[in-house]
């Protein structure tokens, strides 16, 4: 299935940004529908002649310079003999017979095109130069290395020696890697939701050679008739380049509306006054009025496990004590652990469902996803005390440690949804899927027995002949029918799994991208730091250490962060979610280890965020910094999908270090944000979930705790009742008497004068900076940490 984003609604005051977006797109659908009429196609007469048996060529391209075959052999050498061109296009010794522009990329996904007969290019001033050189539209297209139907459309189009000469021979096609750069990906995506009403990937568009869009989509088949499809790619490119060449005015006035649409769109007016806690109470409402009480999440189909935004809803169950959104919350944590969603094997969430029983996935499994949906079962272990959530951390985790972590400590981006079945063809799902006899031949047919009863397989199975192993029925269920103890049963459960585990090792393994990505590193490294303070486990917070220090030392320079790093190289200017996810994960460093440099590191990266991409003016930040390419416009992000935005995120971070530091200037930045975004919170305030976190953090009082403790003492009592309690609106430091404290209060005032009494570890529970009577009994303690500040409508 392609992945779907739906049109961010924004209210009343968006509805002309839609009107012009609509008649622009209503203007380039006619010009296709025009051309598609029985005037004589003049197409035949665009280009020149295909050169394919001249060496160094491509369908419809003339022979490249000698320069940039020096800099292929010198590619090809760098990447070694074990490098394998993924093409059906080889010649007799093996080689690809084509090879593109992106074979001098780093990017996973744009090596993967390196090898089509397009002649492509990367994103960057080249292609554009050219395509005004020539006179040419520019098709642009977006996806990602672990992407199904990306890998699809490449396999019937791209390596398409037809298609790719007529792309070659009419267009300047670029190829971009959404991770790598999602300031592109925004802007085109929102021009190709305003044409479809949707979006995804692949995506696919055309531009001027100024940049701007004038026609767009996601996949589209390769011809008319494949798939049931009206109209393919290949009539698409004779279409629209003749309307290009043809109705030059019309193109051009289609693709003005698009480019100041887009503009309007993503950067949205500011609102002016500060959001109040209706806000918070319209958005449960949503929720409670949407979820699927059956299936958990929200109702229908597909299902994203960050569509019913579960951390919210804990928050305020808490701030209300409302049972309805709680179960909402627990209910659906519950249902997506049990389906098919949830690697039982391997641990780990796939992308999403693709029926509402969270049973189906789309196989690809994301960083991001499995960051989030840690902190997601965390929070909701603190709760609930459900061990179940607290298994589902630690297998995550787990799976993240052995396969998702690079040797120097950095985490991975993604794996892809497919892999090579014992026919050698690439096949969704193979990889994670099993049949009765494969269960079998792995544990026995005595020992499989409970496996298969448990896991729901079946000789039909459940996923194109195989089995997605799911648990519909409860353990205790199972044991009983084995005459087990529920104990005895998930013993049995655990050696079986892993032996699993270590038989599909032998399996091909899916795609994996090996990219380093700051913004979702900075989300793993928060899943560990706030796994190992609550769950006390050293592992955990030492992981997270790891992979802050490779980003500090690799892709930190000159007081600045890049985007991406592979093969040795730190690559692109870091965008505001890199900078804002890193901030918050040095934040829960400093949290879960006391150690003052990663609260000094997350306020130098704030007075990046401050200098370089802050709108000083009207509150909130840019996607991207001041000093970066200048694009169609500069996105203010304002929409949290299946990543938060930076905003959300940044504005948290802002609140949080007001209450280390007491400066107010943080206090003031953060509302100016929430002012900011307040229209779009007060209409919908769904599309900003991530930032009713934030919200929740501004009308509460949060809690400051400081325990001190004598040198060589750990405070382990009030430790444990500090893990036991869910405080989603709290800051903490951990401090031992002496030179710490020192160091410490010259950044956090709340620390000075703070001591152990009678030699205990003592807590000090503040709110503002009033603070309860000091206390080293930690029922005392419980009692102060246990205060909640209740909605007052409610309470």
């Amino acid at each position: 299935m392609i992945k779907v984003y739906k049109i961010k609604q924004r209210g009343e005051a968006m509805k002309r940004v839609w009107i012009i977006i609509a008649a622009a797109a209503l203007l380039a659908t006619g010009v296709v529908v025009m051309l598609g009429g029985s005037r004589k196609s003049e197409f035949d007469k665009i280009g020149g002649k295909s050169s394919v048996s001249n060496e160094g060529s491509l369908p419809g391209v003339g022979k490249f310079s000698n320069d940039l075959l020096d800099k292929f052999k010198q590619r090809k050498k760098e990447l070694g003999p074990d490098y394998k061109p993924r093409t059906r296009h080889l010649d007799p010794s093996g080689w690809a017979k084509y090879t593109n522009r992106l074979f001098l990329e780093s990017s996973p996904y744009l090596l993967q095109h390196a090898h089509n007969p397009v002649n492509w290019y990367p994103w960057g001033d080249e292609a554009f130069k050219r395509a005004k050189e020539l006179g040419r539209p520019v098709l642009l297209s977006v996806g990602y290395s672990t992407c199904h139907w990306c890998h699809v459309m490449e396999e019937e189009s791209f390596e398409d020696e037809e298609i790719a000469k007529v792309m070659n021979e009419n267009y300047i096609a670029i190829k971009v890697d959404r991770e790598e750069r999602p300031d592109v990906d925004a802007i085109y995506m929102s021009a190709v939701q305003a044409m479809t009403g949707r979006g995804g990937w692949p995506m696919t568009v055309w531009l001027t050679a100024e940049r701007k869009p004038f026609y767009g989509g996601t996949y589209f088949p390769a011809r008319a008739g494949d798939h049931g499809a009206r109209i393919g790619l290949l009539e698409l490119l004779k279409q629209l380049r003749k309307a290009y060449d043809e109705q030059p005015d019309k193109v051009s006035e289609s693709s003005q509306q698009l480019a100041q649409a887009i503009e309007q769109t993503l950067a949205p007016s500011a609102g002016s006054i500060l959001p109040a806690a209706e806000i918070l109470k319209k958005a449960a409402g949503y929720y409670k009025s949407r979820f699927d009480s059956t299936y958990g999440g929200l109702s229908g189909a597909p299902k994203f496990p960050r569509s019913l935004p579960v951390r919210f809803l804990l928050r305020y169950y808490r701030r209300t004590a409302d049972r309805d959104v709680l179960k909402a919350a627990t209910f659906s944590l519950e249902k997506m652990a049990d389906g098919g969603i949830y690697d039982h094997v391997g641990g780990g969430f796939h992308r999403y469902s693709t029926d509402s029983k969270w049973l189906v996935p789309h196989f690809e499994k994301m960083l991001y996803d499995n960051a989030l949906l840690t902190m997601a079962y965390l929070e909701g272990f603190q709760v609930t005390g459900h061990q179940k959530f607290k298994r589902v951390v630690q297998e995550i985790l787990r799976y993240i440690k052995r396969d998702m972590t690079s040797p120097l400590g950095a985490y991975y981006s993604a794996t892809d949804a497919d892999s090579i079945n014992p026919k050698g063809h690439r096949e969704e799902g193979w990889f994670f899927t099993w049949t009765p006899k494969e269960l079998d031949e792995v544990l026995g047919k005595s020992s499989s027995k409970l496996l298969k009863e448990y896991y729901n397989v079946s000789s039909g199975g459940n996923f194109e002949g195989r089995n997605i192993l799911n648990t519909p029925k409860p353990l205790s269920k199972i044991a009983k029918k084995f005459k087990l103890s529920e104990a005895q049963a998930r013993e049995t459960v655990q050696t079986s799994l892993d032996k699993l585990y270590e038989a599909r090792l032998k399996r091909p393994h899916p795609f994996r991208d090996e990219k380093i990505i700051i913004a979702w590193n900075g989300l793993m490294i928060s899943a560990y730091a706030r796994a190992g303070l609550i769950l006390n486990n050293d592992g955990y917070i030492n992981s997270a250490i790891k992979a802050a220090t490779f980003i500090l030392e690799k892709m930190y320079k000159n007081k600045r962060l890049f985007r991406s790093y592979k093969d040795g190289k730190a690559r692109f200017n870091a965008y505001l979610d890199d900078y804002a996810f890193f901030t918050a994960a040095l934040l829960d460093l400093y949290e879960a280890t006391s150690k003052i440099k990663w609260l000094k590191t997350a306020i130098d990266m704030d007075q990046v965020l401050a200098e370089h991409y802050e709108d000083k003016k009207s509150g909130g930040f840019f996607m991207t910094s001041n000093d970066h390419e200048k694009l169609l416009t500069r996105e203010k992000p304002a929409f949290d999908g299946e990543e938060p935005s930076g905003n959300s995120v940044a504005v948290l971070n802002l609140l949080r270090l007001q209450e280390f530091t007491t400066d107010d200037k943080y206090r003031k930045r953060a509302e100016s944000a929430l002012k900011t975004f307040s229209e779009i919170l007060q209409q919908s305030p769904m599309a900003l979930s991530e930032m009713l976190l934030a919200l929740d953090f501004h009308l509460d009082k949060p809690k400051e705790i400081i325990i001190v403790s004598p040198q060589g003492q750990k405070p382990e009592g009030l430790l444990t009742e500090f893990r036991n309690k869910f405080l989603p609106n709290r800051i903490v430091s951990f401090i031992a008497e002496g030179q710490q404290l020192e160091n410490q209060a010259k950044i956090i005032p709340l620390v000075k004068a703070k001591y152990s009494i009678k030699e205990k570890p003592t807590a000090y529970v503040c709110e503002k900076g009033l603070c309860e009577l000091p206390t080293s009994d930690p029922k005392t303690f419980a009692k102060q940490i246990s205060k909640v500040e209740y909605f007052k409508e409610t309470k």
